[in-house]
């Protein structure tokens, strides 16, 4: 299962934090994540280890019943990304260690909180990523404190606490990671296919290899109006294929690690 663990009642440097306003942040990501999960507060995990964030994560992203019942720490983080329509800029993991390498690669990670901040800890103190056992959102910081709204805590809860930097190894911080603007998806008619193969195309005669080791030869120039049909069902052929490989890829890429 998807690592999340939660801090030892007894020793810990945790807190209850007071109950009080917290300051609006200025940044509008930040504010957007933390307006999603302050109603939320008070949640409790119910019977059987289920909570809607695991079941959602399980329908949603993994694809996969078994984190409906895994600890739910960063799957309730995600889903706060998604409710705020954010997951762009915080990701969408289940597994914490993965989470912080995440933020890493997007040039992301910092050793200062701030208000929205996704903050990773080690209760061993080790400041290593992968070691990383449990996550939540930085509500603000005062006197050097950080207070945060974490999931999956003292148990089964969703609630405020007041942490000291002793046990943080990290920040992922949302508003650095750079999200690339979708590019609308377009059927092209065949027509337009036809043109762009030519316009790339070699001036000259080209060989292509067909399948089962055989050799198709196809003699054709950029001023034929037309591809032969055999060439043209070939690249549209190659090309559907590579697609599907391509989602096929990225889907098995997008799981995350059980223990």
């Amino acid at each position: 299962m998807p690592s999340c663990h939660h801090a030892p009642r007894a020793g810990s440097s945790c807190l209850e934090a007071r109950h009080e306003e917290p300051p609006i942040s200025t940044d509008p990501i930040a504010r957007q994540l933390l307006d999603a999960v302050r109603p939320e507060l008070g949640y409790r995990e119910r019977a059987g280890k289920h909570t809607k964030f695991g079941e959602w994560y399980a329908d949603n992203i993994a694809k996969d019943p078994d984190f409906k019942t895994a600890p739910w720490c960063d799957m309730f983080v995600s889903w706060a990304a998604d409710r705020a329509g954010v997951q762009g800029h915080v990701g969408e993991f289940a597994l914490t260690t993965r989470h912080a390498k995440w933020f890493k690669k997007h040039h992301a990670w910092s050793d200062k909180p701030e208000p929205g901040a996704v903050v990773f800890f080690d209760w061993s103190g080790s400041k290593k990523i992968r070691d990383i056992d449990h996550v939540g959102i930085v509500e603000k910081v005062v006197g050097g404190k950080v207070h945060t709204i974490e999931g999956n805590v003292d148990g089964v809860w969703l609630k405020r606490k007041v942490r000291d930097t002793s046990k943080i190894v990290g920040y992922g911080l949302p508003r650095k990671v750079k999200v690339a603007p979708k590019a609308p998806v377009t059927i092209q008619p065949v027509a337009a296919v036809n043109a762009s193969v030519q316009s790339a195309a070699p001036p000259a005669t080209r060989n292509m290899a067909a399948t089962q080791g055989k050799s198709l030869d196809v003699v054709w120039s950029p001023g034929d109006a037309v591809l032969p049909a055999g060439l043209l069902f070939a690249v549209v052929s190659t090309a559907v294929t590579g697609l599907r490989f391509k989602a096929a890829a990225a889907t098995s890429g997008g799981r995350h690690r059980k223990r």
